[in-house]
């Protein structure tokens, strides 16, 4: 895929998602974007896979856009982004000409980190699902992440899901996810989550002002409710996320797994960027864990279907048992769940 390409393909998948200021920045990166400094040779001449399955240099490159602005680094640019009114294409065009001139430097060292968006909307999953298991298993929950980023997401316990029928969750919630809700109602009931941890190639730390504003500059700077979400979560985080590869890490931590205790091992849009040997570890290490005690592997992921939302799996052992619990947007903007 080429780098217009991979910008235009972007843009209309940031269209879809519900951003289409950020769509607008991409398409006009994807006309006028021209080979000729370091930095746009750089973003031409990327090797490998550059779209939204491989480095995703577009999401990259936005990113570091929308630093400048949260920054006031770029006064040019943050005039014309939100929340202020929406300009013209020759004058947003015209302030991202100045963000390339004047902070290629700036953009080009955001270019060297894959995105890390730790999306908290995905959790609407991680809490249906935590209630089908509570009531299944009648234990208390130990859970792992892969690809955990910042750790957000561990935090799912302290969020409510709102439903056609009610809510459930926390009864004094950090912030209330309210997706478009399709299928079946989940049933169950509130877990009791006894210890959290993740793992990541390069985990952020919530609590360090760098980190921060990069979790923040993968998101889009016209969907705020996204931003006071992931701002809100970071006010409450204690999980932790350990720097490793997740094989490895997976092996050892569930060596340690605690009796009488269901074992929950999940990821969300991560899968997909594991080697096949990591992959196969990880697997290995979920299915020998199940001889000190039941393990469930939950799975949000892109699969063939990319334009039906990511599919919703999850596999319970020692017996095996596969189950297909539905789909959803891969912003958790809406699920349809389908649960037995």
């Amino acid at each position: 895929m080429t780098l217009r390409a991979a910008l235009s393909h972007q843009a209309e998948s940031n269209r879809q998602l519900g951003s289409p200021f950020t769509a607008r920045v991409l398409d006009l990166l994807a006309d006028g974007l021209q080979p000729g400094t370091p930095l746009s040779d750089r973003m031409f001449d990327w090797p490998g896979d550059i779209g939204p399955r491989g480095h995703s240099l577009p999401l990259r490159f936005l990113a570091g856009l929308h630093a400048l602005v949260l920054t006031g680094k770029c006064p040019e640019l943050a005039s014309v982004y939100p929340p202020n009114p929406a300009p013209d294409d020759d004058a947003l065009w015209s302030a991202i000409k100045v963000a390339l001139h004047d902070h290629a430097g700036s953009l080009d060292r955001w270019l060297d980190n894959p995105p890390q968006t730790n999306e908290v909307r995905r959790a609407a999953v991680l809490v249906a699902a935590g209630h089908w298991l509570a009531a299944r298993y009648e234990l208390p929950i130990q859970m792992y992440e892969l690809g955990a980023s910042a750790g957000l997401n561990l935090m799912w316990d302290r969020f409510a899901l709102a439903l056609p029928d009610g809510q459930i969750g926390a009864p004094d919630p950090v912030i209330t996810l309210t997706p478009d809700w399709r299928g079946d109602l989940p049933t169950g009931e509130r877990p009791s989550i006894t210890a959290r941890r993740g793992v990541d190639l390069m985990p952020m730390n919530a609590n360090d002002p760098e980190d921060a504003l990069r979790l923040i500059s993968y998101l889009w700077a016209d969907q705020p409710e996204r931003l006071a979400r992931t701002r809100a979560v970071i006010d409450i985080l204690d999980a932790q996320v350990d720097a490793g590869d997740a094989a490895a890490w997976l092996e050892s931590q569930l060596q340690s797994t605690v009796p009488d205790h269901l074992t929950l091992v999940y990821h969300t849009i991560a899968w997909q960027y594991f080697p096949p040997e990591t992959q196969s570890r990880c697997a290995a290490a979920i299915r020998d864990a199940s001889r000190k005690g039941p393990v469930a592997h939950l799975s949000m992921e892109a699969d063939e279907r990319l334009s039906e939302g990511a599919a919703l799996s999850l596999t319970l052992w020692p017996e095996g048992e596969k189950l297909t619990l539905g789909r959803v947007d891969f912003h958790g903007r809406w699920v349809h769940w389908t649960a037995p």
